[in-house]
């Protein structure tokens, strides 16, 4: 749904897709620090994240300064990338004076030519593609001198229409080391080195379940901020930052999208549902473009916590986002919001939305070891936190029967990250009816194989994240549901 008009100038915006030869190979690292070294500068960022990542996506926001929007082939087609990634520009654009320069900055996953199959469905490159947007490499040179060339050449000429603009070095040795990677470089390509990270002798953003650790949710401490700083200046430091605009801002225009229609005016007398969202140190994993959705099919939102002991506001209608509930699970466990608002407001029925995370904190409870957490008892499962995952990677699902929030026979694609499964209470229940059958993705686990969506009364709890453009029942559902229980109780 579109809330603000793409104009020429939108269409026009500078943009640098940052990616690599593989999964770790820098391309955080160094799109947080551009990120930081470009604000610095005065250049207003658009932060983009391709694929599905809330973590990589949470720090990529602060070092922008704005919320980064996810672009992922898997759930959308190139005209919807597009417009999505319009969608960031032109709202951006309009929240700032009208001669403010923006770079569009957007971080890929895994390898530049990595995708679902062998043809490379949904790979960075065929999304740089779909954006006319300049790639810069990050390319790790630990060890290697004149292979780098050979790498870089390969990339050019493995798919010749992908926009490959330069490399940055990184993990350079010496002044040495990197004089000869740059001469290899220019001798047997004609891409352009802007710059050349030396080596660190410290990870400053160490791996966490699907991603990058975070510090404390989304929120930019002074161990947040530090990192970030320390990024900022080791790309100030070390990186053509004027060439890379330079690149940036020879990227195309891109076609203008066909308007969309706005949609009906809601009448003079509806209500407008206030929808509470869950987003503390646990629970904090949300698509920027799931909120609007939200907000654009008529809700008001209203930013919760489960770990403080405040009251809440009245609400209409409650989601709860994924996260990391394990780290808290004392916290919870002992929460006032969990064992006893949660199971009153489903009494009362309230909508409640859960994912993941959010699905955990619905249980009975957690297992984590030796030990178990009773939770808010809303469902008839335990969870059992693994060492391992038990869920990873694009879900594609057929929903059954009637459901508060999608038509029956609705197919929804999402994605999963979870360590945690399904395991039976210590108490009899009878066996839940899901409503989710997969055709792609694990789900609860082997107690309920190929199944997901816990759905009784007014909740769904799911493994399954969704993202709301690829899903476009979901929002109006949720509000409809939260709009009825407001004019119920009214």
């Amino acid at each position: 749904m579109e809330d603000v008009p793409i104009t020429p100038a939108d269409c026009r915006c500078a943009r640098l897709c940052i990616s690599a030869v593989s999964g770790g190979g820098g391309k955080t690292l160094l799109s947080l620090g551009l990120a930081g070294a470009l604000r610095a500068a005065g250049r207003e960022i658009v932060p983009f994240k391709k694929g599905p990542d809330y973590i990589d996506a949470a720090w990529l926001s602060l070092a922008a300064g704005r919320p980064a929007r996810n672009l992922d082939p898997y759930f959308l087609p190139p005209e919807e990338l597009r417009r999505n990634f319009l969608l960031g520009v032109a709202r951006t654009r309009r929240r700032l004076p009208p001669e403010t320069p923006l770079l569009a900055l957007l971080e890929g996953n895994r390898g530049l030519y990595d995708g679902l199959d062998t043809q490379g469905s949904c790979s960075t490159a065929g999304l740089a593609r779909t954006l006319g947007c300049p790639v810069v490499i990050s390319l790790n040179c630990t060890k290697m001198t004149r292979t780098a060339a050979a790498l870089l050449s390969g990339l050019q000429h493995f798919e010749p229409e992908t926009p490959i603009a330069g490399v940055i070095l990184s993990q350079t040795a010496s002044a040495r080391h990197e004089s000869i990677l740059r001469r290899a470089i220019e001798e047997y390509t004609d891409l352009t080195v802007f710059g050349a990270l030396p080596r660190l002798t410290d990870n400053p953003l160490p791996e966490r379940h699907m991603g990058l650790a975070s510090l404390a949710g989304s929120t930019l401490t002074p161990e947040t901020a530090q990192t970030l700083q320390k990024l900022t200046e080791l790309v100030r430091e070390h990186v053509d930052t004027d060439r890379l605009l330079e690149a940036a801002a020879a990227a195309p225009a891109l076609p203008q999208p066909p308007a969309v229609a706005a949609p009906p005016s809601p009448d003079a007398d509806a209500v407008r549902p206030r929808i509470g969202y869950v987003r503390d140190a646990a629970l904090w994993f949300y698509y920027e473009e799931n909120l609007e959705a939200l907000e654009q099919a008529g809700a008001e939102l209203v930013r919760l916590s489960l770990l403080d002991t405040q009251d809440w506001p009245p609400i209409d209608g409650l989601y709860l986002g994924g996260g990391f509930p394990e780290d808290w699970i004392e916290q919870l466990s002992a929460s006032p919001h969990v064992r006893r608002r949660l199971p009153a407001l489903a009494a009362a029925g309230l909508p409640i939305y859960a994912e993941c995370g959010g699905f955990m904190i619905l249980t009975q409870g957690l297992r984590k070891g030796e030990r178990r957490w009773p939770l808010a008892g809303l469902l008839p499962v335990d969870v059992e936190f693994h060492a391992r995952p038990q869920g990873l990677g694009y879900v594609d699902g057929i929903v059954r029967g009637k459901t508060p929030y999608f038509p029956e026979g609705a197919r929804l694609r999402g994605h999963e990250f979870h360590y945690s499964r399904c395991a039976l209470p210590p108490e009899e229940f009878p066996a839940p009816e899901l409503a989710l059958h997969l055709e792609r993705g694990t789900g609860m686990g082997p107690l309920y194989p190929r199944q997901d969506g816990f759905c009784h009364g007014a909740i769904w709890a799911s493994y399954c994240h969704l993202f709301a453009p690829a899903v476009p029942d979901w929002a109006p559902g949720f509000v409809a549901a939260a709009r009825t229980f407001a004019r119920n109780k009214a």
